[in-house]
């Protein structure tokens, strides 16, 4: 796989006043066709990785590199095509469920699938879902599964998901994730998934991103992060969401 994102001593701070440190000296890579799971307890900072990711937001330290070329040499635009970011509360454009896919393709000047917007919408059990409804008119499972598919139908290399399944039921947040799953394994798309489900990081993910300790403290192949961790405080993570019958197999201490 080849690498296509580089994230070197990434620091950020927040609050107005007295600054306060929210992480520092990130490193990582995102290589093409990865799919990874960003866990962590809230207020680590896994939402403003994101959006600093994608250029929402800045680092006040560091770099990140897309195949070697730093963001602050980059077209912002060009960048954004390339990793396109779903939030956790969609903004819905004005207009129909179709204005809303259409839109971001003339913004971006690619063309419209219509093809493409069909099959996904069945993807994610959408099927039913009349195009011309008003967009202000869906439920919050409804516009976080639409803000998807207007991402996906862009064919970003990366996308970044701010838990884009918190406000579905079981049934279609699995659907998403095999809808992803499907599409990062045919399309070659990398994955970057800020997720509280330890079910759903162990189900999608390749990668595991454990951030702690104002750091990204982990980061390893899924299957070990999970049964090996190599800090405490991440062994204690993985206990805490464990259902009963298996915390006595899951991550032994180290001690």
């Amino acid at each position: 796989m080849s690498n296509l994102v580089t994230i070197q001593q990434l620091t950020k701070h927040i609050g107005a006043t007295e600054q306060r440190l929210l992480f520092e000296k990130v490193n990582a890579s995102v290589d093409e066709g990865e799919r990874i799971a960003i866990l962590g307890a809230s207020g680590q900072g896994k939402s403003t990785l994101l959006r600093i990711l994608s250029l929402l937001d800045v680092p006040d330290g560091g770099d990140i590199l897309w195949q070697g070329t730093s963001y602050l040499n980059s077209d912002p635009r060009i960048w954004r095509m390339r990793m396109s970011y779903v939030a956790q509360q969609p903004i819905m454009l004005a207009g129909s469920v179709e204005d809303n896919l259409k839109t971001v393709h003339y913004l971006h000047r690619t063309p419209y699938d219509s093809n493409l917007a069909s099959r996904l919408l069945a993807g994610v059990g959408l099927e039913e879902l009349d195009i011309h409804k008003r967009a202000s008119d869906l439920s919050g499972g409804e516009k976080q599964r639409i803000a998807l598919i207007r991402s996906i139908m862009l064919r970003p290399k990366v996308l970044l998901l701010d838990e884009v399944t918190a406000s579905l039921d079981r049934t279609n947040a699995k659907l998403v994730e095999q809808q992803l799953t499907e599409w990062s394994k045919q399309e070659g798309i990398s994955l970057v998934w800020v997720t509280h489900d330890q079910e759903q990081a162990r189900s999608f993910s390749t990668t595991t991103w454990f951030m702690g300790e104002q750091t990204l403290l982990e980061r390893q192949p899924t299957s070990l992060f999970f049964a090996h961790p190599h800090s405490e405080l991440a062994r204690q993570y993985i206990l805490r969401s464990a259902p009963e019958a298996d915390k006595e197999n899951t991550c032994p201490s180290s001690h």
